[in-house]
């Protein structure tokens, strides 16, 4: 694996919130049907908020930069000094939303997704979700919805547009990545449920090999994970190809327990530094490790908590990675209660590789073999490329 150069920009996902640090980041700003909730309490609500910010944002922040700002004008200018597209405000109807999802189910059209400057791109579309049903394919874009574009404003605002009642229609407007037409796309929502972790076995090239996809580090998923990895091995997979390919990320300790499932007791998966925390190194605490080779596949829809995982199976395992350069995130966010009944999300620190790389300033993790899916065609390219690679290792 080889990590260079410099640039970190957002990562929206099915999100996975809860208290403690982020990785997950969603890039996005106050939603506008927030702002009235603020009006009448100019000396309460945002004096808590601007006295959370100065004592937890990873950098400093002194009060002639809040001003006398709203708290959307406060993360506006946190966003704008500090280029930070992570932080940001939840309303109470948002947490609430974002708490249904770390349950796995939530009603909308089926799709996780990455804030780009048109709007939405789709990393994954969910099997027989409305948005499958309709057409939406993984890259293309969501650029409208019920006629109102989506480009500029954030993905948190954009979301709570697409997301609905069981049963509601919304009508989205898609840029395809394929032919790059925008065509309008009628959908009915619905509950969706978020299949975290599947598994498979394959024969390849005479060996019996485990294919392992996981979607999320949402919370108690390291043990679905133990457990598809315990399946394929018991199925006889001489070695094991980890699909991370559009997993946006999510929590940290759930990077942590998974990294464990593969490598030693006491390895570094992952370093933080923080103004306000201190910096630290986060472990292996061991579990029962796969005897086989462990190929990781990645695309650039892989963030955060994936890529540390990716980095860690790399550096500490020497695991093959298969795929195209990763996202590059490399700071952490941690939620903060208000009393409104909302919260802050804001960026309390940097995280570091166990090589001492920042994703963000090395653009991502980059592959040690390039592979990518034509999704012109049926087969999935990468995919057979990562069995390729790992057929090789396990031929040795």
């Amino acid at each position: 694996m080889n990590a260079r150069g410099a640039v970190a920009y957002g990562v929206a996902l099915i999100a996975v919130l809860c208290a403690g640090l982020w990785l997950g980041g969603h890039p996005r700003v106050l939603p506008g049907f927030a702002r009235d909730a603020f009006v009448s309490e100019p000396g309460g609500m945002t004096s808590e908020a601007a006295e959370l910010i100065k004592d937890n944002y990873y950098r400093r922040v002194g009060s002639t930069e809040l001003g006398n700002s709203s708290l959307q004008g406060m993360v506006r200018e946190l966003r704008r000094r500090h280029h930070d597209r992570f932080s940001d405000y939840f309303s109470p109807e948002a947490l609430a939303s974002f708490n249904q999802e770390i349950e796995g189910h939530f009603s909308g059209i089926g799709v996780s997704v990455i804030e780009v400057k048109r709007g939405l791109r789709a990393a994954r579309v969910f099997p027989e979700s409305p948005a499958q049903k309709g057409g939406i394919e993984a890259g293309d874009t969501i650029v409208s919805v019920n006629g109102k574009s989506i480009a500029g404003i954030t993905s948190t605002e954009s979301t709570a547009l697409i997301k609905g009642p069981d049963g509601t229609e919304v009508t989205v407007g898609v840029l395809a990545a394929e032919t790059g037409k925008v065509r309008e796309v009628e959908l009915t929502r619905a509950e969706v449920a978020l299949p975290n972790v599947s598994s498979t076995t394959t024969a390849v090239k005479g060996h019996r090999l485990g294919y392992v996809r996981m979607l999320s580090f949402s919370e108690g998923v390291h043990a679905a994970l133990a457990e598809a990895v315990e399946k394929v091995e018991s199925e006889g997979a001489e070695g094991i190809v980890l699909d991370l390919r559009g997993n946006p990320g999510g929590l940290l300790d759930e990077a942590v327990l998974s990294a464990s499932i593969f490598l030693p007791e006491g390895e570094v998966v992952v370093s933080t530094k923080s103004r306000t925390q201190g910096n630290s190194v986060h472990d292996t605490v061991g579990g029962n490790l796969p005897e086989v080779p462990v190929v990781v596949l990645v695309n650039r829809n892989s963030a955060s908590a994936a890529e540390i995982l990716t980095a860690a199976l790399a550096d500490d395992g020497g695991s093959t990675v298969v795929g195209t350069r990763t996202y590059g995130k490399g700071v952490f966010q941690e939620t903060k209660d208000l009393a409104n009944g909302g919260a802050l999300k804001l960026t309390v620190g940097e995280f570091f590789t166990p090589a001492g790389v920042n994703l963000a300033q090395s653009h991502g993790v980059h592959p040690d073999v390039e592979a990518s899916d034509d999704p012109e065609t049926k087969v999935d390219e990468a995919r057979q490329r990562a069995y390729g690679v790992l057929a090789g290792q396990v031929g040795g």
